[in-house]
């Protein structure tokens, strides 16, 4: 029997409305939403669609009628909240990345393990459906061996030195954050769709201004606008990912070209109802919909005919759903948890690392990384 989830989310930004669209989409309800204090989350909760305001982070976790809590805080306050929401017994959702620190991300995905709790980090991006038709193809053997894997994330929405943001700040955001923020998705979306794992890298991280505007005066950035970075992988490709927070013009332009002996698959976020494939023969953009689509992952995910783009939201709702229904007992497949917001915690470590050696530095590797799942017939995906 499918029951209706009751969520909690705590904080009140642009992320708490993402996050309150895809529950409502999943068909659950918001109970309740925390802020920074009672006064933000009241005003907040009519926006969200919340039906009350909890006087507390501790205290909307601690409520009897709420079933899910999602963590829609800045960065510091990930793994303290992920903690109580652990300690609970209560399913979460948090917000990548899921710590700042690799010790304390390890220390969450263990906690969730113990506790038997679901758990979801949004790496939406896996839920576009012409990822997951990229991800089936080359699965299957169609780009024959990867061997060059490159691409970049670009945003413009720091250019400007008077253009701040909580993130800036190391002691709020964590030690990197273009790369933190957006080039960790790339690297789960490149893991996720190729089956190739980052085995080592190098990187350098630069800065568009050392001095942003805070508090009406320039002060000191710590944290970088961009990232460049060389990578090698377990099943001997080769990479590279441009991240920037500084690029006119490119306002959420993550691009992948995944290259193979035999075919090539490329997608464009900004673009998001066509998936390039070529090979020497041809070049074909498939259009995005359930009749065009050939693959149960890519039809899975395809809501909408060809020419309606589905975008974003449609991303993250689809992420929701599958959460709630690993929470009610199912198993879908390619879900993000924990243990890919450690992955992330590595790799956003080894960057941070060479960056500031100026060298080549391993990866470390998890314990129980994902599979790709060699045979799932469209009958049992369905069940999913």
């Amino acid at each position: 029997m499918t029951l209706e989830l009751r969520a909690g989310i705590i904080g009140t930004g642009f992320m708490g409305s993402v996050h309150a669209h895809a529950v409502r989409a999943a068909g659950g309800e918001v109970i309740a939403v925390a802020g920074s204090s009672l006064a933000s989350a009241e005003a907040s909760a009519s926006a969200l669609g919340a039906r009350t305001a909890a006087e507390s982070p501790e205290a909307l976790i601690a409520r009897a009628d709420v079933d899910v809590i999602h963590i829609c805080t800045p960065n510091a306050t990930h793994a303290d909240l992920a903690r109580k929401a652990i300690a609970a017994g209560k399913p979460v959702v948090c917000e990548k990345p899921l710590a700042t620190s690799v010790e304390d991300a390890r220390e969450l995905t263990d906690l969730a393990d113990r506790a038997g709790v679901v758990t979801g980090v949004p790496f939406v991006y896996r839920f576009y459906p012409a990822v997951r038709e990229a991800r089936d193809r080359i699965l299957r053997g169609d780009a024959g061996r990867l061997w060059l894997l490159h691409g970049s994330y670009l945003q413009d929405w720091l250019v400007g030195a008077e253009a701040t943001n909580w993130r800036v700040d190391s002691t709020i955001g964590g030690a990197s954050r273009a790369f933190g923020d957006i080039g960790v998705h790339w690297c789960d979306l490149m893991e996720f769709t190729t089956g190739h794992r980052i085995t080592r890298l190098v990187a350098k991280t630069s800065r568009a201004y050392d001095q942003r505007k805070t508090g009406g005066r320039l002060s000191s950035v710590a944290t970088e606008d961009g990232a460049t970075l060389l990578f090698e992988t377990d099943k001997g490709a080769t990479g590279s990912l441009v991240v920037s927070q500084v690029s006119p013009g490119r306002k959420n332009r993550l691009w992948f070209s995944f290259d193979g002996t035999e075919a090539s698959f490329s997608f464009n976020q900004e673009r998001p109802d066509t998936l390039h494939v070529g090979t020497t023969e041809s070049s074909s953009e498939i259009a995005v919909g359930p009749q065009t689509l050939t693959t149960p992952g890519g039809r899975r995910y395809a809501k909408l005919p060809p020419g309606h783009p589905q975008g974003y939201q449609d991303s993250f709702n689809s992420f929701v759903a599958d959460v709630y229904a690993a929470i009610q007992g199912l198993t879908p497949e390619g879900l993000p948890t924990f243990r890919d917001g450690l992955r992330a915690a590595l790799i956003t470590d080894a960057v941070v690392a060479s960056a500031a050696q100026q060298t080549w530095v391993d990866v470390s590797g998890t314990d129980a990384p994902f599979e790709l799942l060699k045979s799932s017939s469209a009958a049992e995906r369905q069940k999913q």
